[in-house]
């Protein structure tokens, strides 16, 4: 079953909705979004008793919003428990602490930020929401300088967004530790056994180390190979604790030098957000894993990667980092950014003013290449943007 909220969804998915006969929640956002009227719309009061009266049921949402809906509809039952265990991100690591005991982190509301001085501090560390999503208000600090600049930016009016108190809350953050290591983001679910079923495994990508944005990610099957078992180790841990079963989730983690993994949060109930690392390898593979969850299937990489192991698969988030405020933008040139890719495999466009994104490239890249992925991680935008006369 489908659980369709804003802000988007791609055709992808729905394609792969509609082919599969796959239950859709006729809520009021879904319909907003989708004009489809054959596809298998269940009435949400249904799909409210369907789920209550079997917890095995598969859900999955493309958006965080939905989880709104889940809380409102579904308050009682595990799954809405779970969901609002994973989310947090202080509930979270007291999860897991038996895990990590030695890793610090302290909650702390908004107001209290501006309190703290550098003396109260261990540097270097990491504050960002403690329900939070896309990377809004995260920052790395390693200084006292970095301290009084962070602080600044932390207040109601720079932090104000869209998103649902359920996908972004910015009352209360949480301080942490700051993860020396390379980031990896993980699309899985827990099969009908409890049982680790990883889809994806992407590397993200940074500028710098300082930088928190969300520019580039990028899989292959090396990178799949090279760190499948450790990752199922440590998910399977975490959906024990919970008794996960046919449940999805994208994972963020660190892994040091030492090959330690360590985890930055999970996202229940879907994969990438903007139906992104879900669509990756489905758009250039034919890889679904949208089915693949749905049908409680194991991927099989050499079948998958089959003639493409020289090849690596990204997704790079089109976010606005020019300086230049959208109201001053009258154009993104799209056809200009196309061919600074060697493979583009889609570009899909979005109003810069109505979502925040100019929009995702995913794309395909010979490994020896891997210079067109750092040149628009580093990028910008400025050449593709045209300003309002």
């Amino acid at each position: 079953m489908f659980l369709i909220d804003k802000p988007f969804v791609s055709a992808f998915l729905i394609e792969s909705i509609k082919k599969n006969d796959f239950p859709i929640v006729a809520t009021k956002a879904a319909k907003a979004l989708v004009s489809d009227d054959t596809l298998n719309w269940i009435a949400e009061e249904k799909a409210i008793s369907m789920i209550k009266n079997n917890p095995s049921l598969r859900v999955y949402s493309n958006s965080e919003n939905a989880l709104g809906w889940i809380e409102k509809n579904l308050g009682e039952t595990d799954l809405c428990y779970q969901v609002k265990l994973l989310k947090d991100k202080v509930a979270f690591r007291k999860m897991i602490k038996d895990i990590y005991p030695d890793f610090y982190y302290k909650e702390i509301a908004l107001d209290e930020i501006h309190q703290l001085s550098a003396q109260d501090l261990n540097f270097p560390f990491v504050i960002k929401p403690s329900i939070g999503f896309f990377s809004i208000g995260v920052h790395i600090v390693r200084n006292e300088e970095d301290w009084i600049n962070t602080k600044n930016e932390l207040s109601i009016e720079k932090l104000q967004s869209d998103f649902p108190s359920s996908v972004l809350n910015i009352s209360n953050f949480i301080i942490e530790d700051y993860i020396v290591g390379e980031e990896y983001a993980i699309d899985y679910y827990y099969d009908n056994e409890g049982n680790v079923v990883i889809l994806n495994v992407l590397h993200h990508l940074f500028s710098s180390d300082t930088d928190t944005s969300d520019r580039v990610y990028y899989t292959s099957k090396k990178i799949m190979e090279a760190h499948k078992l450790e990752l199922k180790s440590f998910l399977q841990k975490v959906g024990e604790k919970l008794n996960l079963r046919n449940f999805p989730a994208h994972a963020e983690v660190r892994i040091d030098k030492n090959g330690k993994i360590i985890p930055i949060e999970i996202n229940p109930l879907r994969f990438g957000g903007w139906c992104t690392t879900g669509d990756l390898l489905g758009l250039s593979l034919g890889f679904n894993s949208y089915e693949y969850y749905q049908n409680n299937s194991q991927p099989n990489l050499d079948n998958i990667f089959k003639n493409k192991t020289d090849k690596l698969y990204s997704i790079v988030v089109l976010d606005n980092n020019s300086g230049i405020a959208a109201s001053n933008i009258s154009n993104f040139n799209y056809s200009k950014l196309e061919k600074d890719f060697e493979s583009p495999v889609l570009i899909r466009a979005l109003d810069i003013k109505k979502y925040g994104v100019f929009g995702f490239v995913f794309a395909e890249t010979s490994m020896d290449n891997q210079i067109e992925l750092n040149d628009i991680l580093s990028s910008d935008l400025k050449k593709y943007i045209e300003l309002v006369e």
